[in-house]
């Protein structure tokens, strides 16, 4: 049976590593942020704590025996319902949140492992969360939005804009969109639209779509591939 001061040294590392996942996704403004990755993670950790001390009481060797990978294997299986709660599908090809769900799965790893002693594990899976989350999403951009992928940013006023008629002006230059992707803007009637075009796009469809995109309603800066914004 664990000490009290095993049980919290548990409990508190997983808060810890939890809150670090967490505070990554509550800075991007995301509604799984700091407090949802903590309980997730401290509430994997006393599953599994409960699972393999809880009933040491009942067991009878040969007769009633404990199997605590089920609880593990539960929680593993389990979280999928809370990360689905996080994707948004907003259109075709237009979805949000699947790296939170990731994120909400690996933090609950992350306490199984506290709460099994695996601490140097749990530790290191934190450390690679943050570098993957943190690191790579400029690296991704930087690699793939010069060369292969043309690159659009858009801020708009979510009560004005239309994500539809954005689509629809880029279906009108028979382009072919890649990825779209929303995110919350600094303000509260603001979001961050980044559009990833095929690399096929011609350059002398751009302008055209530029125009395009300055005629509708909403949309308050444009860039393209610069960090020099075209406000609107």
């Amino acid at each position: 049976m664990l000490s009290l001061s095993q049980l919290l040294i548990r409990l508190i590392l997983a808060a810890v590593l939890g809150s670090l996942v967490g505070l990554e996704r509550q800075r991007l403004d995301w509604a799984a942020g700091l407090r949802t990755h903590m309980m997730v993670c401290v509430g994997s950790a006393l599953a599994i704590i409960v699972s393999a001390y809880g009933f040491t009481d009942v067991l009878l060797p040969g007769k009633i025996m404990l199997d605590p990978s089920r609880v593990a294997a539960q929680v593993v299986s389990g979280i999928g319902f809370l990360g689905a709660g996080t994707i948004l599908f907003l259109r075709h090809e237009v979805i949000r949140g699947l790296t939170t769900a990731a994120g909400l799965w690996t933090v609950a790893c992350i306490g199984l492992a506290v709460g099994s002693g695996l601490y140097e594990a749990a530790v290191i899976t934190t450390a690679l969360a943050l570098i993957i989350l943190a690191l790579i999403k400029p690296l991704e951009k930087r690699m793939f939005s010069g060369k292969n992928i043309r690159t659009i940013h858009l801020i708009i006023n979510r009560q004005v804009a239309s994500l539809e008629l954005i689509e629809q002006a880029i279906n009108m230059e028979k382009l072919e969109l890649m990825q779209m992707t929303v995110q919350r803007g600094d303000n509260p009637d603001e979001d961050y639209v980044t559009l990833l075009l095929s690399h096929h796009t011609p350059r002398e469809k751009l302008p055209l779509l530029l125009e395009k995109f300055r005629a509708l309603k909403g949309i308050k800066e444009i860039s393209y591939n610069t960090e020099n914004a075209v406000k609107e």
